[in-house]
């Protein structure tokens, strides 16, 4: 069975973290398919939504599999190369057009802390555990992943994670503002994939165009960017679903988007 698995529910997509007998550690393997998959899965255009999640419940990922790490990380010439597998995949997250949601139980340390924050969301179980152990392995954290924890959690706490390399509870995880739904562990995959069914409703033109506004903002809005989003506005007036939108409201029924 493969250590990345797809799984289809409808219009929502689930790729799972398939080590569980090693807390889903990753291999520079599978970083590697978590591109592949995550690229796939942003062409498809049955897809509206992906969730992220490690096999089972003791853990969403922890982390890169350091097993390997006398191979694969040995010199600075392997460094580089797996931080380029690495950093593919979380770009492909990143840029996927698809909402995503992180769903997280039990420990999220190391590499699947960028994995889940190059999500859109992060819901997690009451529990669930969450560090960057960088400094005990003299790793720098990758400039892109940093500059996303800060974004979520401030400059303050972001030193504070990665100089410590505390693992952080699940209550201040939420406090801080690094996930955004801690539930019950019953409770957290119906709950994000109700949430992700809601989303898939919605006019996928629409949902497409305002993550990529907030991608773009974050980057700085430049006469370029705001190109790009004047012509993606210019396409959502000229779309189908545009006119599915309005007839819907007007006849006061459920609108039927087709992302065209």
């Amino acid at each position: 069975m493969s250590d990345i698995l797809v799984e289809r529910d409808g219009a929502i997509a689930t790729v799972v973290i398939n080590r569980p007998r090693i807390r889903n550690a990753i291999s520079y393997a599978m970083w590697g398919e978590l591109a592949r998959v995550t690229h796939a899965l942003g062409d498809d255009d049955t897809v509206r939504g992906v969730v992220y999640r490690g096999a089972g419940r003791q853990a969403f990922a922890s982390g890169a599999d350091i097993s390997e790490f006398q191979e694969n990380r040995k010199d600075t010439e392997t460094s580089l190369r797996y931080g380029e597998q690495t950093e593919a995949a979380y770009q492909a997250i990143r840029h996927c057009p698809k909402p995503t949601v992180a769903m997280i139980h039990g420990y999220c340390m190391g590499g699947a802390m960028a994995v889940a924050m190059a999500c859109d969301f992060r819901f997690a179980a009451e529990g669930a555990r969450f560090g960057i152990p960088a400094a005990r392995l003299s790793i720098i954290y990758g400039a892109d992943a940093v500059g996303q924890l800060v974004d979520l959690v401030g400059p303050a706490y972001a030193k504070d994670i990665l100089f410590s390399a505390r693992t952080v509870g699940d209550r201040e995880a939420l406090a801080i503002g690094f996930i955004q739904r801690l539930l019950p562990p019953d409770e957290l995959d119906p709950a994000t994939y109700a949430y992700l069914r809601q989303v898939a409703d919605n006019a996928p033109l629409s949902v497409r165009g305002a993550k990529l506004t907030v991608q773009l903002y974050l980057e700085g809005l430049d006469e370029a960017r705001r190109e790009r989003l004047r012509a993606l506005a210019r396409e959502t007036f000229e779309s189908q679903d545009y006119k599915e939108g309005t007839r819907a409201f007007l006849e006061k029924r459920s609108p039927r988007f087709q992302g065209r």
